[in-house]
């Protein structure tokens, strides 16, 4: 899967919003959404903002099996 598949798949595992998301990794909603559907790729800060946010590591946002 791709990093947008993992991100918005780790979201909704967590059973969060966007919203929810952006206020606990303090990365934008619209960021957030942008990084989901494949408009925008994260630095590595704001992956590991998102991957500890979600309690997942960035090797599980990035993996791509």
């Amino acid at each position: 899967m791709s990093l947008a598949e993992n991100l918005k798949e780790a979201r909704i595992k967590a059973n969060i919003s966007q919203a929810e998301l952006a206020r606990k990794s303090g990365v934008s909603q619209p960021m957030i959404a942008q990084i989901e559907t494949g408009m925008k790729i994260p630095g590595l800060v704001v992956g590991v903002r998102l991957s500890k946010a979600l309690d997942i590591t960035v090797e599980q946002l990035l993996d791509s099996a």
